[in-house]
């Protein structure tokens, strides 16, 4: 009678110890399946772009965090982004820490940038130029090389007092850390920069 009770206390204490590691181990699949499917959430696979992109164009909407990229009228991306320390204003002069809106173009492309890669953004356009000769941040001879500039679509001058060096660049899009850039996570600004050409259309908006 001893030696049958101790054989089934000695079950009962195997079938509890085999049903704790069934347990433990569907509670950490089930762990590790919820972790996967999160992260596919906060990181979904994307297609590859095709490339080339036919009338590839970029626009920054700075109220909503979000860049859209076009091919001519079709969506194909959306990256969020961060942008200037001062994100609300328009930009107007050099260390406002804002970011232009407007109508630009890509003017060079930067594969050595201090913030992985870059776009430059054709900041001052020719309606910044005319606001700062009126409001006298320029005169008439960087007035008329920026607009000269722009008919040509080439780098409008970066150092007059409107401010300049405006780019599109990685480093992360977590807040509003930039001096006036628009700054993307690097995977996303990889895929942009490797599907844009100097020339691309920008255009910001608030």
């Amino acid at each position: 009678m001893r030696k049958l009770s101790l054989l089934l206390v000695f079950t009962a204490l195997t079938v509890a110890l085999v049903w704790g590691c069934q347990s433990k181990g569907a509670s950490t699949l089930v762990n590790r399946s919820a972790r996967a499917v999160d992260t596919q959430q906060q990181n979904p696979i994307r297609n590859p772009l095709e490339l080339p992109i036919d009338s590839p164009r970029i626009v920054v909407y700075k109220s909503e965090r979000k860049l859209e990229f076009y091919s001519d009228k079709r969506l194909l991306r959306t990256y969020r982004v961060g942008l200037g320390f001062s994100p609300v204003a328009d930009k107007k002069k050099e260390g406002d820490g804002a970011t232009p809106e407007g109508d630009f173009y890509i003017f060079v492309k930067n594969n050595k940038s201090a913030y992985y890669l870059s776009l430059g953004v054709s900041y001052p356009n020719a309606e910044d130029a005319e606001r700062g000769f009126r409001d006298g941040l320029i005169n008439k001879a960087q007035r008329d090389s920026i607009l000269e500039a722009i008919r040509k679509k080439t780098a409008p001058p970066q150092y007059t007092k409107l401010g300049g060096l405006i780019y599109i660049h990685g480093n992360g899009a977590g807040s509003d850390w930039t001096w006036g850039c628009v700054a993307l996570e690097n995977d996303d600004i990889k895929e942009l920069y490797d599907a844009v050409s100097v020339g691309t259309p920008v255009t910001i908006l608030h």
